[in-house]
C-alpha cells in the first residue's frame, strides 16, 4: 500500500498563518467580555481571556494579547473616561488584529479599547433596569416609606475594611451632641459580578430581623462607573425598591447616579453625607424640643415672678386684715369679759342657791332611804333570831336533852345509868339511861 501524502504540523501552521495574514490584513472592532484580565506587572503585558455569553452561558472564547506599550495607553484612557482601570467582568469594544503563530496558535492582538462604548453598555443596562422598575410600579416604592421620628437603629451593608464605612461610623459615633445610634454590620461584596447577589442576600437577612431596625444603609467608598455598574442590576434595584424599611445609599460618587441609588429612600453622595443626614434628623427632633424647653423655662420664670408678686401683695393684705380683725376681736373680748364677769356673779349666786336647795332635798331623801334600808335589815335579822329561838323549835315537835342542866349535843356525853332530862314545849321528863346505841 502506497504511503499517503501528508503535511508536517509546522507546514500546516505556516499555511494557516499565511491565509490569516492574507485575509485579515487590517484590524476590526470586536465586542466581548473580559473574563479575566491576566495582567503581568513585571513585563507590563496583558493576556485577556475574552468570552461572549448568551443567557449566562459562554458561547465563544478566545485568547488575546495587549503588549505593554498599548496597555499603558489603553489603561490610562480607560481610567480617564470611566474613573477606573481595566478589570475583569466588563464588556468592551476592542480593536483587534487576528494573529496566528505556529507555536502560540490563534490570538487577537488588541491595539485599542473604546472606553466610551463600555460606558454606553453600562448606560444601556441602567436604562433597561429603570424601565422595568417603572413598568412594575416599583421605582418610587421605597421612597414612600415613612421614616422613623428618630432613625437611630441602622442595619449597614458594607465591608468593615471599607473607608466609606469607617468615615460613616466616625461621624455618627463621635458627633459633638452625643446622639446615640445602634448599628449592625452585614458584610457584603461591594463591587464586581458577586456584589449584587451578596447585597441581596444581606438584605434578605435583614428582612428576617427588620423589627430591630429603623432603616438600612448601603455604604462603600468611591469608585468609577464600571465598579459601580453592579448597582444598576435590576434584581438588586428591585430588592431595594420593595424592601419594607427605608434604604439609604452612600456608595461614594458624585456623578452618574445608579439605579439602586435612584430607588433608595435617600441617596447621599458620600457615606459622610449620609451620616450627616441622620444626625440632622436628630437635630430636627431635638431643636424644637430644646426651644420648647427654653420657652417653658422662660414662661415658668415669668409666672413664678408674677405669682411671687401677687403672693407678696396678698400676704400684706392678709396681715392688715388679720391685724384689724385682732383689734376688733380684742375689743369685743374685753367687752364680753366685762359683761361675763357681771353676769357670772348673778348666775353663780343663783346657781348656788339652787344647788343648796337641791343638796338639802337630796340629803333628806338619802337619810330616809338609809333609815328605810336599816329598818328592813333589822326586821330580817329579827325573823332569823325568831327562827333560831329554841322555844320555836320545841313548838315544832323537837325536844332538848340535858344532863345536869347542860344541853347534850352528842351521845358520847351520856353514860349508862345517868339521869337525863328531856325538855318539851310544855314540860320536862327525867329518864334513866339503861343503854345507848351509836349510829
Amino acid at each position: 500500500m502506497a504511503q499517503p501524502t501528508f503535511f508536517t504540523l509546522h507546514q500546516v501552521t505556516i499555511n494557516i498563518q499565511k491565509v490569516v495574514n492574507q485575509v485579515f490584513k487590517t484590524g476590526f472592532w470586536v465586542k466581548a467580555e473580559i473574563n479575566k484580565l491576566n495582567f503581568y506587572p513585571h513585563t507590563g503585558h496583558c493576556f485577556p481571556e475574552l468570552v461572549e455569553k448568551n443567557n449566562g452561558k459562554v458561547v465563544a472564547e478566545m485568547r488575546s494579547t495587549i503588549w505593554n506599550s498599548d496597555f499603558s495607553r489603553i489603561n490610562q484612557n480607560f481610567q480617564k473616561t470611566l474613573g477606573e482601570p481595566l478589570k475583569d467582568g466588563i464588556t468592551v469594544l476592542l480593536f483587534v488584529m487576528i494573529d496566528f503563530h505556529p507555536t502560540f496558535g490563534l490570538t487577537l492582538k488588541i491595539s485599542d479599547i473604546d472606553a466610551s462604548f463600555t460606558l454606553g453598555e453600562l448606560e444601556r443596562e441602567k436604562q433597561e433596569s429603570i424601565a422595568k422598575l417603572k413598568a412594575e410600579g416599583l421605582f418610587v416604592k421605597n421612597k414612600q416609606h415613612k421614616l422613623a421620628l428618630l432613625p437611630k437603629r441602622i442595619a449597614i451593608i458594607s465591608v468593615e475594611s471599607s473607608k466609606g464605612y469607617s468615615d460613616f461610623m466616625q461621624v455618627i459615633t463621635r458627633n459633638q451632641w452625643k446622639y446615640q445610634f445602634f448599628t449592625m454590620l452585614f458584610p457584603a461584596i461591594l463591587q464586581g459580578d458577586n456584589a449584587a447577589p451578596t447585597i441581596i442576600a444581606q438584605l434578605r437577612r435583614i428582612y428576617n430581623v427588620k423589627h430591630h431596625f429603623d432603616a438600612v444603609a448601603i455604604i462603600r467608598g468611591g469608585g468609577g462607573d464600571v465598579g459601580l455598574s453592579c448597582y444598576n442590576n435590576y434584581l438588586l434595584s428591585k430588592e431595594i425598591a420593595e424592601f419594607p424599611l427605608p434604604v439609604f445609599s452612600g456608595i461614594g460618587h458624585s456623578t452618574n447616579e445608579t439605579v439602586s441609588e435612584m430607588v433608595s429612600f435617600r441617596n447621599a453622595i458620600t457615606p459622610t453625607e449620609l451620616a450627616d443626614f441622620l444626625i440632622q434628623e436628630f437635630h430636627n427632633f431635638w431643636v424644637p424640643i430644646q426651644k420648647f424647653q427654653e420657652t417653658i423655662l422662660r414662661k415658668s420664670a415669668d409666672i413664678f415672678l408674677y405669682s411671687k408678686r401677687n403672693l407678696t401683695t396678698e400676704v400684706n393684705l392678709l396681715k392688715a386684715h388679720v391685724k384689724l380683725q385682732l383689734q376688733q376681736s380684742r375689743y369685743t373680748l374685753t367687752n364680753f369679759q366685762s359683761t361675763l364677769t357681771s353676769s357670772s356673779l348673778g348666775i353663780v349666786q343663783g346657781q348656788r342657791d339652787i344647788i343648796e336647795n337641791q343638796l338639802k332635798l337630796n340629803l333628806i331623801r338619802a337619810a330616809k332611804l338609809s333609815l328605810k334600808n336599816h329598818f328592813s335589815s333589822i326586821e330580817g335579822q329579827e325573823k332569823v333570831v325568831n327562827l333560831l329561838n329554841p322555844l320555836n323549835l320545841l313548838k315544832r315537835g323537837y325536844s332538848l336533852t340535858l344532863v345536869d342542866g347542860k344541853i347534850v349535843k352528842s351521845i358520847a356525853e351520856i353514860k349508862e345509868g345517868q339521869i337525863i332530862q328531856s325538855q318539851f314545849v310544855d314540860g320536862t321528863v327525867n329518864s334513866e339511861v339503861i343503854s345507848k346505841t351509836t349510829i
